[in-house]
């Protein structure tokens, strides 16, 4: 029995799935402020002692980490940089807070120029000075070598809260998408380790001793004590579990369009053969490219409790959500407003949103029923133009699914699936307008909490092997060791899968899913005098995102 739980910023969700049947489900409105009374609610009626006794592990998703993003409801970060020759500061898109250190590890990892602690002392004062309490890390090269960054911290670190380094975020090179990814996850980093003990805290409570688990922004989980270090990890973990939760309650092999419609934004999504299309090199978030691997997914701010307006005699609905509904106490009109007032849902006070939409049919010059007619078309509209857009994006560039790369693959959708509180009402007028066949799978208010509780675990592991160095870095685990000059490709993906194995054991993950994958493989000869002087093998293997073992597509009850 697993109970899966996602906390989103409007309403917090849980399910509880028997035989990858569900049991129950229930949905309470999300307490910012106190998560622990909302968990505790919304498994009030889902958790006694017989659940607690057959429980095997609990999963949680949240929009916890994106909203704090988007929000702008973050730390102050000091960042410091060892950017070596190369790219001026000014291209790196480095934050305000940003301080460049003189030293150079080059593209072989081996150090030419080592850090001044002086500097770095001065560095961590100054930032204590300005009231700055969490701090990353970021050196060119660090995952061919992290020993600068290691340094670094072991200087700066008493002084801090926390601090994030570079290395530890991936194994991919890219300078500035490795500054953002090491600067969003100190930003988030306080806020997301509270949530965390919010959720220990109602564990504790509800006397639950199985392994817990947050969902990752590729459909993967992991370890939610270990999550701490990279909560990173955890952005747009809200999107990833509406994508999992479709998976699991839909069987289709086309292209498709998928729509979570919540009460502040839209997440799209599109699957291309029915496959979830992923991030491979990194997700943006908020202009910010960064190195967290992810499903592929946008964000919109039009959900049903957008702000619905007025802009020199036209609609506006969105980004902006001032809270619930008129219909449900709320301060102004919604999309749900206009919804309750057609009939299109049975939920709220229909006079009290046809009272708040009044003054936009007046303005409009339309009876109240035709002024929600209106605000439905603009919502239906506005959506289905950012699917579009996405859609075009998308065919413009390589297409990645969780499995491969698609050479030559064009999306042309058919099919669209809507999950989410505004499900059954928008669906058909999406359909229309995208030309696909609207389907709304089974328990779709809850589709978040159900991706969560059956996406199995996942890690990633990047090595480095340098004949000539005779050294073999891993530098995301912070590990380097000595290898022979004989070192080959195959010991690498050998030793790479022994490596990945134990790590994803360690994170939580059941034998039966490790399905492991090289997904990266070079070796490059390094000449020297015109001879052979040693290889350089770069090797990344990943466990494949996907459901939990014996659960086929489509296949939740």
């Amino acid at each position: 029995m697993i109970l899966g739980i996602d906390v989103g910023g409007t309403h917090t969700d849980a399910v509880l799935i028997d035989n990858f049947t569900v049991c129950r489900k229930a949905k309470v409105v999300t307490d910012e402020k106190n998560l622990l009374t909302s968990l505790l609610a919304v498994t009030t009626e889902l958790v006694d002692a017989d659940t607690v006794a057959r429980l095997e592990r609990v999963v949680l998703s949240t929009t916890i980490s994106t909203n704090a993003i988007v929000q702008n409801k973050v730390d102050p970060v000091g960042m410091i940089v060892v950017s070596g020759p190369g790219l001026p500061p000014s291209l790196l898109g480095a934050p305000e807070a940003t301080r460049f250190l003189p030293g150079y590890v080059n593209h072989r990892g081996i150090q030419v120029e080592e850090v001044d602690s002086s500097q770095a002392e001065a560095i961590g004062a100054s930032f204590r000075a300005a009231g700055i309490e969490h701090c990353g890390v970021v050196s060119k090269f660090s995952p061919r070598n992290p020993h600068q960054e290691n340094r670094l911290k072991s200087i700066i670190a008493p002084g801090m809260r926390h601090v994030s380094l570079g290395h530890r975020m991936s194994g991919h090179l890219n300078f500035p998408r490795r500054i953002a990814t090491t600067y969003l996850n100190e930003a988030i980093w306080e806020r997301y380790r509270h949530f965390v003990s919010e959720v220990l805290r109602f564990v504790k409570e509800r006397r639950i001793d199985v392994p817990i688990y947050i969902l990752k922004a590729d459909g993967g989980t992991f370890d939610i004590e270990q999550s701490v270090e990279f909560p990173a990890q955890t952005i747009l973990s809200g999107p990833a579990a509406s994508v999992m939760g479709i998976v699991t309650m839909a069987e289709f092999s086309q292209d498709a369009v998928a729509l979570d419609i919540g009460g502040t934004t839209t997440d799209i999504a599109l699957f291309a053969d029915g496959v979830p299309l992923l991030e491979p090199f990194g997700v943006t978030i908020e202009g910010r490219r960064t190195l967290i691997r992810g499903l592929r997914t946008k964000s919109v701010g039009i959900g049903g409790d957008s702000v619905v307006s007025l802009r020199g005699g036209r609609l506006s609905i969105g980004p902006e959500r001032q809270g619930p509904a008129a219909a449900f106490g709320g301060p102004g009109p919604t999309p749900t407003d206009a919804l309750v007032c057609l009939g299109l849902t049975a939920i709220g006070d229909r006079d009290r949103a046809a009272a708040f939409l009044r003054p936009l049919a007046e303005g409009l010059q339309l009876p109240v029923a035709e002024a929600a007619e209106a605000i439905f078309a603009a919502t239906c509209g506005a959506i289905s133009s950012h699917v579009r857009a996405v859609i075009a994006e998308i065919n413009n560039q390589p297409v990645y699914t969780i499995h491969e790369m698609l050479a030559g693959k064009r999306l042309t959708p058919r099919r669209l699936y809507v999950v989410g509180g505004p499900a059954q009402a928008l669906a058909p007028e999406l359909g229309r307008l995208l030309d696909c066949e609207a389907c709304i799978p089974p328990h779709a208010e809850v589709a978040n909490a159900i991706g969560a509780a059956l996406a199995r675990t996942t890690a990633e592991l990047t090595l480095l092997a340098d004949t000539e160095q005779r050294l073999l870095t891993a530098a995301e685990e912070g590990l380097q060791c000595p290898i022979q000059s004989a070192f080959t490709g195959k010991d690498a993906v050998r030793i790479g899968t022994e490596m990945l194995r134990e790590k994803a054991r360690q994170i939580g993950a059941a034998e039966e899913d490790m399905e492991i994958e090289v997904v990266e493989f070079q070796e490059f000869s390094m000449v020297r005098g015109y001879t052979t002087s040693g290889k350089n093998i770069r090797v990344k293997l990943q466990i494949k995102p996907g459901m939990i073992a014996g659960l086929a597509a489509g296949g939740v009850r």
